[in-house]
């Protein structure tokens, strides 16, 4: 049975791994304020999401990108995710580093790389795609073929899509914000009215008008 958008929504909130705070904004290391917080490594120590975010994780790359030959994680977040489905699969997995070892065969890509390979990027989330954009740039120098992308959970910013689209790169999300906004509201893990103001922080989250229900 195919796992639906909502599902895997319902997943992440019951686990805390997307997490809603309107009134009370979490600083993000750019300095943002934002209504939520996502932190998808919750979902290696959730046996029972977990078995679902990765079946549906697979299913979906193999909807999505069935000449993959092998999937690449992003450091760090992407690492299990791409271990996982590749298990599932039964195709090899590596990641990219975040910069070159120093020692040793000073490795940036870690795991066999052949070339002209085609690959999918493994991440967790996607906001502004910077990770996942200097990932497949990595194995494109390399001389991989990177057919694209496979997140967990996805923003769907502007700045995102904007990069991907000028990077020409593809990425399909399990779960988009807005959808797990829904469910928050409907679950009651935030009021219905604040919808309409997580929808204005992923419009544009250096606008602030939206705390407090600022106008």
């Amino acid at each position: 049975m195919k796992i639906n958008k909502e599902e895997i929504a319902r997943g992440l909130l019951s686990i805390g791994a997307v997490f809603f705070r309107p009134d009370e904004p979490f600083i993000w290391a750019s300095g943002i304020k934002s209504p939520v917080y996502c932190d998808n490594r919750l979902i290696l120590t959730a046996p029972e999401v977990r078995a679902k975010v990765e079946q549906a994780l697979a299913e979906m790359i193999k909807e999505n990108y069935p000449e993959a030959q092998a999937l690449f994680g992003t450091s760090t977040a992407g690492i299990a995710h791409a271990a996982i489905a590749g298990h599932l699969l039964s195709l090899p997995m590596g990641y990219v580093r975040g910069e070159a070892k120093t020692h040793g065969r000073n490795n940036k890509i870690e795991g066999r790389l052949e070339p002209g390979q085609k690959v999918v990027v493994i991440e967790d989330l996607i906001s502004t795609a910077s990770s996942a954009i200097e990932t497949a740039n990595a194995l494109r120098e390399a001389g991989a073929e990177v057919l694209g992308i496979a997140s967990i959970f996805t923003y769907g910013m502007k700045k995102g899509t904007d990069k991907l689209a000028e990077a020409e790169l593809k990425n399909v999300s399990l779960v988009d914000f807005d959808t797990v906004a829904q469910v928050a509201a409907q679950d009651k893990y935030i009021a219905p009215k604040d919808i309409e103001r997580l929808k204005a922080f992923r419009d544009n989250p250096s606008d602030e008008s939206w705390i407090g229900g600022q106008k």
